[in-house]
């Protein structure tokens, strides 16, 4: 196989067809770049959950030593803690509950804020952290049932409603993530239509050099070649460009203006955005060989 012909081919395609080129290129940048956005989002969701709870779950804080509820006379007792959670087992809107001792809460809040409260001068303690139950219901409208049964028990400080707080930044979240995923499929069609006209438009230019070849007996793969590898530039040229959009908006965006202007909500950070590349770099490729693959086997009929 004559690699110097398939390379001078290749250049010859990319310049015949460049404006078609260009389109590819950039619909496959802004798509991609829809899509590396809805992994950053659907990460942040991931993240946001594990730090506070979804949206099915509420959190029964006990009694501490420090508590400021006119009701708690001191740390929740053994006998009072094993009270309250019988009564949360009994609900039968509880899908599960779990406890988090104190212990776990602190480190939490060192997780949070990170090298504020380490140290043997930390203004807080495990031992100042109240204990709680974290509940997971079956159906999020159920919350106050499950609300009613437990507050005023013996032991019981407080009832955090975790689906009432978190509920606008989930829904928000799922909206933008969506919102880009869905947008990211109609340029995802647009592209594939894009790389048809342009496998079609380049095969009609050169019908002539295709039928010679045919002729003395050219291979499948070495007539298709410069057509796969002109889809192989537009993809690294796509990904590229996308990658370095993801990569902007998570500087500048992300750690530039969010994780400081709402240093409370737990962001995406660099293990995200490599795997939103990696999401990226692979779905590019995939969207202009596999069409090609197809396509030239059309057009070329080889």
């Amino acid at each position: 196989m004559q690699l110097r012909y398939v390379f001078t081919e290749l250049g010859s395609g990319l310049r015949r067809n460049l404006s078609m080129h260009l389109a590819v290129i950039l619909t496959l940048f802004v798509s991609l770049s829809l899509v590396g956005v809805g992994v950053l989002l659907n990460q942040e969701a991931h993240r946001v959950a594990d730090r506070w709870g979804s949206q099915l779950q509420i959190t029964v804080y006990l009694c501490s030593r420090q508590d400021t509820n006119p009701a708690c006379t001191g740390e929740v007792t053994p006998a009072q803690k094993a009270a309250i959670q019988k009564v949360v087992d009994s609900n039968t809107q509880v899908s599960t509950s779990h406890q988090e001792s104190q212990q776990d809460a602190f480190d939490k809040l060192k997780a949070q804020y990170p090298g504020k409260y380490d140290g043997p001068n930390s203004p807080i303690t495990a031992a100042d952290m109240p204990q709680s139950i974290w509940i997971t219901l079956k159906n999020p409208n159920q919350f106050r049932d499950v609300e009613s049964s437990v507050v005023g028990l013996d032991g019981v400080s407080r009832v955090q409603d975790v689906h009432k707080i978190l509920k606008p930044i989930f829904n928000t979240i799922s909206w933008l993530k969506w919102g880009s995923f869905w947008t990211a499929f109609v340029l995802v069609i647009a592209a594939l239509l894009l790389v048809a006209n342009t496998i079609r438009l380049a095969a009609f230019a050169r019908r002539r050099e295709i039928g010679i070849m045919r002729l003395v007996g050219a291979s499948t793969l070495y007539i298709a070649l410069p057509f796969l590898l002109e889809a192989v530039v537009t993809a690294v040229i796509g990904v590229a460009l996308a990658g370095l959009a993801v990569g902007a908006f998570m500087k500048f965006q992300v750690q530039g203006h969010l994780s400081t202007d709402l240093s409370f909500i737990p962001w995406v950070g660099m293990h995200d955005y490599w795997m939103s590349l990696i999401v990226i770099a692979i779905l590019g490729p995939l969207l202009t060989l596999i069409p090609t693959l197809v396509l030239t086997r059309k057009y070329l009929k080889v």
